[in-house]
């Protein structure tokens, strides 16, 4: 989960510590050291009428390992653009993606400054494949597609990958153009992951972190109804079983608890 702090696209402006930004308040949730006071305070807010805040970033980062391993592993993809990357973890997509498949190349997209930073040190590649770091906008897909085509080749699938991004983008209509160019973009038997928050469950608390997030956060959010997530994947083929609470698409296991953020992966037929 990150934010878009610069509306206008390109380079992200200077780290500002007095603002809780989402990078870093998902990086607090998953146990991370790379936050600050106000994003901690932000974070233990929402936390004391939200607490299953901590379980959704949990769900989220498992539902990334198992999407990945799906897509490198039996669907064979080779290629990711991770949009939205967030602050590096562990299990991060390129980890993923080159434990089950060596050569995947991998290219990273987010514009908070302190992401960089961390970005460059940490996001290494197995020596058989390949990662790549661009400091860009969601809302400039051009920039994005412009500057992974030093890493990725758009001839041959590509897996795009959009979690706790797409939150971001509050106007409909603007977020499904976005998500239309990168999938148009792409060849066929290239993939979308989305993972996306909802009011499925505790409604009222998640209207109520919202509206405190778009009170102080760096950037507006908003939830979107399933029916609206589904709509981004228009055209696409759903992988089973479709758009599901992010602990229930192939959970492989793994606890099934009802979470607030909703996933889906599909394939560009």
């Amino acid at each position: 989960m990150t934010d878009l702090s610069s509306p206008s696209g390109g380079a992200a402006s200077a780290l500002d510590t007095s603002v809780p930004h989402s990078a870093r308040l998902w990086n607090y949730l998953l146990g991370g050291k790379d936050n600050f006071a106000a994003d901690r305070e932000a974070a233990e807010q929402v936390l004391a009428f939200l607490p299953e805040l901590v379980q959704s970033a949990r769900f989220n980062r498992e539902f990334l390992g198992r999407a990945v391993r799906h897509l490198a592993g039996e669907a064979g993809v080779r290629q990711f653009l991770d949009i939205g990357t967030g602050l590096p973890t562990a299990n991060n997509t390129h980890q993923v993606a080159q434990a089950v498949a060596p050569a995947s190349r991998v290219v990273y997209v987010d514009n908070d400054p302190m992401v960089l930073v961390h970005a460059r040190a940490l996001l290494t590649s197995s020596p058989e494949g390949a990662t790549d770091y661009i400091e860009a906008d969601l809302r400039d897909p051009e920039t994005i597609l412009e500057q992974a085509r030093r890493t990725l080749d758009f001839t041959q699938p590509v897996a795009i990958m959009l979690l706790g991004i797409l939150n971001f983008v509050v106007d409909d209509a603007e977020a499904t153009a976005v998500v239309r160019r990168l999938v148009d973009a792409v060849p066929a038997g290239s993939y979308l992951v989305i993972s996306h928050p909802t009011r499925e469950v505790s409604p009222e608390a998640v209207d109520r972190a919202v509206q405190m997030w778009n009170t102080g956060g760096a950037a507006p959010m908003c939830v979107r109804t399933p029916e609206q997530i589904l709509r981004f994947f228009d055209g696409l083929d759903l992988l089973e079983p479709g758009l599901v609470t992010c602990s229930r698409w192939r959970p492989d296991g793994n606890d099934t608890t009802p979470t607030s953020e909703y996933s889906a992966v599909a394939r560009k037929g």
